[in-house]
């Protein structure tokens, strides 16, 4: 059922054979995901546009584009760890071997020019550029496996936030978009970028990367620049704010916080506020 909130209304409805795992909306199409399959419709008049076969996908993975004038969409694709890239105006599809093991959850930029995924173990989120397929940056969540359960850009894709059901949301820095990095932040990321695109004639930077070969993975990995807290045991999603450097959490159990991040320091993120929309707040007595 499509629901108009302005006019009070049903505008139309779509029905399927397989239950609904998921819906994505913007202002031109409706996108419904069902266990192993996808459709496309265009908003005005509902008509089916595209169909896409998909791995088993009873969690409803799904990622669509919002600010650029032409979709791009991601969905698993038929083999394990792999997303599927589809953009509709260049008539392009690209597929992404992102992870050897399956993969749990994923989110593109607004303009859908970045993708970033995470696989059930729940380790190591990767970056990739949706044109290409180029793995961009890889982060590390933490060493112990763990259920990913939001992956959330930044307006200008500087930051990337990641919940998970360890209960610690993280905020990792992203050095993949020269154009919202400082000069100091672009001189930083080159060595770290060199190590997965090893493209620099210098000669310090393939000292960087042999050194960086011998150490393991772990060492090397790059950490989240700050987290917050929250109790284990919900299902906890996360977004970024209007203001500056804040966080939306939003978990199943009712909880609502939104949060600061120090850029600079990093660190425990600082709690701004804090409701539960299904335990009413007591009345202060006059």
């Amino acid at each position: 059922m499509i629901w108009d909130d302005h006019q009070g209304r049903c505008i139309g409805e779509l029905s399927f054979r397989a239950p609904v795992r998921g819906v994505r909306l913007r202002r031109d199409r409706i996108v419904v995901v069902v266990e192993q399959k996808i459709f496309v419709y265009n908003f005005a008049d509902l008509k089916l546009l595209h169909q896409i076969e998909t791995v088993a996908n009873p969690k409803g993975l799904c990622a669509i584009s919002h600010s650029s004038d032409y979709l791009v969409l991601a969905c698993p694709g038929l083999m394990k760890g792999q997303i599927r890239v589809e953009h509709y105006a260049q008539k392009k599809t690209k597929f992404i071997s992102a992870h050897d093991s399956r993969i749990a959850c994923f989110d593109l930029t607004l303009d859908g020019q970045l993708i970033a995924t995470a696989s059930c173990k729940g380790t190591l989120i990767r970056i990739f550029d949706t044109d290409s397929g180029t793995l961009l940056q890889e982060v590390r969540r933490g060493a112990n496996v763990a259920e990913i359960f939001s992956l959330a850009f930044s307006s200008t894709a500087q930051w990337l936030a990641v919940s998970s059901d360890k209960g610690t949301v993280h905020v990792f820095s992203l050095k993949v978009n020269s154009n919202v990095l400082d000069d100091e932040n672009s001189h930083r990321s080159s060595s770290s970028d060199a190590a997965i695109t090893p493209s620099s004639p210098s000669s310090s930077s393939r000292s960087f990367i042999k050194f960086k070969g011998v150490l393991p993975k772990y060492f090397s990995s790059e950490w989240s620049v700050a987290k917050f807290h929250l109790n284990e045991g919900s299902h906890y999603t996360v977004a970024f704010g209007l203001q500056k450097n804040t966080v939306v959490i939003l978990g199943m159990d009712g909880s609502f916080y939104r949060c600061q991040f120090d850029p600079g320091h990093g660190g425990e993120m600082t709690q701004l506020e804090y409701h539960n929309f299904l335990k009413p707040e007591p009345e202060i007595a006059s």
